[in-house]
């Protein structure tokens, strides 16, 4: 039987449907489907870490998009730290958010910025979904956590402005996430709807401020979180409120960029309202496009959100001139980012021998702290046995994305020996658990380090953690998380993120190819 919605669907309207949706796609090279659809009137892509290889690859990739529309905007969710898509084979080479957050050198965050939009830029990407602008303001956020600067707005403000300069100056589009805050939330929205339980000036005094300050910065691009916030809308996430979007964001503060959704297929939206329902939904509360694709990465999904916002717009449900002032949006920031491409200045020229600023930062984020004699155990004087205790992690960050330290300590030590335990190998958090046991037996005679990745947030962590300190009091604990609380060793660092350069960085202070931090020895926990 013939779909009598489709005589509905005119031209105009299915290109303006198609402007404001920004999909993804399987593979390093760009499918027929994907090639056509840009040639018809799509007018971007998402970029995720099952399209990268290389940034030559990527170059070749975009390339060939752009043949079919010059001004394609092309985004991708490249945070640097623990969420990178660029670096997920190898983990990144830049430290993350909160790292440079403790560090506290906005010249050196925008510095990394920069940095990292020049490899976007070398890739042809024009869009970043970042800084995350998130004030981490729970200390077990199960999502946020290192990607925010920290949890003083005042600080997140400053370094969510100086990101958005540094991508600015690589002639690449930040975008500032996730409006209007997810900092103080204990769900994960890509798994349920959080709840922001705060008053409108608990809002314009916390979670605002790093939005108010990327906006002053020139930002282009804001991304709606999949938050409930009731101070302004007690019934819709805030990609679907039109207080949150309009009243608050366009109103309040002033914003007359491009509003892209968070990845639309989470379940904090599609639980409700289904995938085809809360992309409608999004569109008619304020936002201009559409990221999808993250699991839903093929020709069928994006024909059908292309094809369910023009019945939207035939059935009433979504107003046409809504939807027209949404790819009047995209095609107004297209034109932008391609100007801005042109004007960008030259890649910063390293001198021979310059650490690059990503390993700089990192070195600069580790910090100390000693309740016992520092001196006695550190830099190591022989290789240790490495015991890292390896939490799940949250959807943004790539499970296959490598972490840790015993790979770097053992290219400065070699003979380095390490075991990693996940709650599977272990039956109890006791010493005499078998695991416990077994992982320490390597040990005997020779230091030990333990790693661990937000040690708070998780008991069986707490718990092994506790247990191994105990059995090895002489043991250097590393946090490659967000450090909180006493600090459980004698000797604890903390790196404040776990991007390759992070463990570089903790591996040359244990082996002493560096000097160790002294600011925070003795100073109690970071």
């Amino acid at each position: 039987m013939p779909d009598l919605r489709a005589s509905t669907r005119s031209a105009e309207l299915l290109r303006m449907a198609d402007a404001v949706l920004q999909p993804g796609f399987e593979g390093t090279t760009a499918p027929a489907w994907l090639l056509h659809r840009l040639a018809g009137g799509l007018r971007g892509v998402a970029l995720f870490s099952r399209n990268i290889e290389t940034l030559e690859q990527v170059a070749a990739l975009t390339a060939a998009m752009r043949a079919e529309r010059g001004d394609v905007i092309v985004g991708i969710d490249e945070e640097a730290g623990d969420v990178t898509r660029l670096e997920s084979r190898t983990g990144s080479s830049r430290p993350g958010n909160l790292a440079l957050g403790y560090v506290d050198d906005v010249e050196l965050t925008e510095r990394v910025a920069r940095d990292v939009g020049t490899d976007l830029a070398t890739g042809g990407i024009t869009l970043n979904y970042a800084p995350d602008a998130d004030v981490n303001s729970n200390a077990d956020n199960p999502v946020i956590g290192v990607r925010s600067f920290g949890s003083d707005p005042a600080l997140v403000a400053r370094h969510t402005a100086a990101w958005v300069r540094g991508l600015h100056a690589a002639g690449v589009a930040a975008c500032a996430k996730h409006f209007p805050g997810h900092g103080s939330t204990g769900v994960d929205s890509h798994e349920d709807l959080p709840t922001i339980l705060a008053s409108r000036q608990e809002l314009a005094e916390r979670d605002l401020v790093p939005f108010r300050a990327a906006i002053a910065a020139g930002l282009r691009v804001m991304m709606s979180g999949h938050l409930l916030v009731p101070a302004y809308d007690p019934h819709r996430p805030a990609t679907l409120s039109r207080p949150v979007l309009v009243d608050l964001l366009r109103g309040e503060l002033g914003f007359d960029g491009l509003v892209v959704s968070d990845g639309i297929e989470m379940r904090a939206v599609t639980t409700r309202f289904g995938l085809v329902g809360a992309t409608v939904e999004a569109i008619a509360a304020g936002c201009d496009a559409i990221c999808v694709g993250g699991d839903h990465a093929d020709e069928e999904t994006a024909l059908a959100l292309r094809d369910a916002i023009a019945d939207a717009v035939a059935d009433g449900t979504l107003a046409e001139e809504r939807l027209a002032e949404a790819a009047e949006r995209v095609d107004r920031f297209a034109a932008w980012s391609v100007a801005a491409r042109r004007s960008a200045g030259p890649a910063p020229v390293r001198a021979d021998g310059d650490a690059p600023s990503g390993l700089a930062a990192a070195r600069r984020a580790v910090s100390v702290t000693a309740t016992g004699d520092v001196a006695a155990l550190l830099p190591l004087r022989q290789p240790p046995h490495v015991v890292e205790l390896d939490p799940s992690v949250n959807r943004a960050i790539g499970r296959a994305t490598p972490w840790g330290l015993a790979e770097p300590l053992a290219r400065l030590l070699p003979g380095t020996t390490a075991v990693r335990l996940n709650p599977s190998d272990l039956a109890g958090a006791g010493v005499a658990d078998r695991g416990l046991v077994a992982a320490l037996a390597p040990a005997a005679g020779r230091p030990v380090v333990i790693v661990v990745r937000d040690a708070h947030r998780h008991l069986w962590v707490a718990e092994a953690l506790r247990a191994l300190v105990a059995a090895r009091p002489d043991a250097t604990v590393v946090e490659m998380g967000v450090p909180n609380g006493v600090p459980p060793s004698a000797v604890y660092l903390a790196t404040h993120g776990a991007s390759r350069v992070s463990g570089e960085a903790a591996a040359e202070a244990l082996a002493g190819r560096r000097p160790m931090p002294r600011s925070a020895v003795g100073h109690g926990a970071p």
